[in-house]
């Protein structure tokens, strides 16, 4: 499934803040070695250089647009900073990481119970993994996609189609607090307003959920898909009084500290 970093990126202030959220709740420590798994187009790269000044960098993604993307970021074309194509999935670090970052990345990457301990084994001591997934799935956006996968003339189509299972704090909080000395999670449902109508959630979410599902179909099919989306977000997402639309976006946070 190919990325387009150019329309990931028309939201990157909306999809930016989560990161400085889950930053700010790291505990102190210094940062020497940091990864950020999934970087994307680098917004949360920068995020986590300007927050630890001091850090070598990783940023890490598996489609060559968005690392294309990423280098072109002026604060990210410094020496501390190397940015490479990779699999999070096979991902072993060089060394121990005091910081590991994944900002709406690890959703993509099946099987969280040996991925989320794997990662905490990368860690040094009293280092931290920080990770951001969206918690959306029951959200209309969501529910409108695998509606109309289902009932269209392309249901063929999606027949073997699943995304990896997403599950709640619970799961990982039981999973991680037998390998670390503190683990916080927390669950937040951003209201993000958009300028734009139903055709701005449409636009969002070609960024990201949409992906997966137009990846599977003809030019054509695509075209009447989005058609269909459209309609149902019309309906799902009306305007505010000042004409944008408010996106609620539920995300899950956890930082787990070894």
């Amino acid at each position: 499934m190919a990325w387009s970093a150019n329309q990931y990126s028309l939201f990157e202030d909306e999809r930016t803040r989560a990161v400085r959220d889950l930053l700010a709740a790291v505990p102190p420590c210094s940062v020497h070695h940091a990864t950020d798994l999934g970087c994307g187009p680098g917004n949360s790269t920068e995020v986590l250089l300007q927050r630890y000044p001091d850090a070598q960098v990783l940023a890490l993604d598996s489609d060559p647009d968005m690392i294309a993307k990423a280098k072109e970021r002026p604060r990210l074309g410094v020496p501390r900073v190397r940015c490479e194509i990779g699999d999070i999935a096979n991902w072993t670090a060089h060394k121990p990481q005091e910081l590991i970052l994944a900002n709406a990345s690890l959703q993509w990457v099946p099987s969280h119970g040996t991925l989320y301990p794997h990662l905490i084994e990368q860690l040094s001591q009293g280092g931290s993994l920080a990770v951001q997934t969206p918690d959306n799935l029951d959200e209309p956006a969501h529910r409108q996609l695998r509606e109309i996968a289902s009932r269209g003339p392309w249901a063929d189509k999606f027949a073997d189609f699943a995304l990896p299972p997403r599950h709640n704090a619970g799961f990982y909080y039981d999973l991680l607090s037998p390998l670390c000395a503190r683990v916080d999670v927390w669950r937040t449902t951003y209201h993000h307003p958009l300028a734009g109508g139903a055709e701005a959630v449409v636009e969002w979410f070609k960024g990201s959920a949409l992906r997966p599902y137009l990846a599977r179909l003809d030019e054509a099919e695509q075209k009447d898909f989005l058609q269909l989306y459209l309609q149902a977000m019309q309906k799902d997402y009306p305007p505010a009084t000042d004409g944008k639309v408010l996106l609620a976006f539920p995300r899950l946070f956890v930082v787990a500290t070894r």
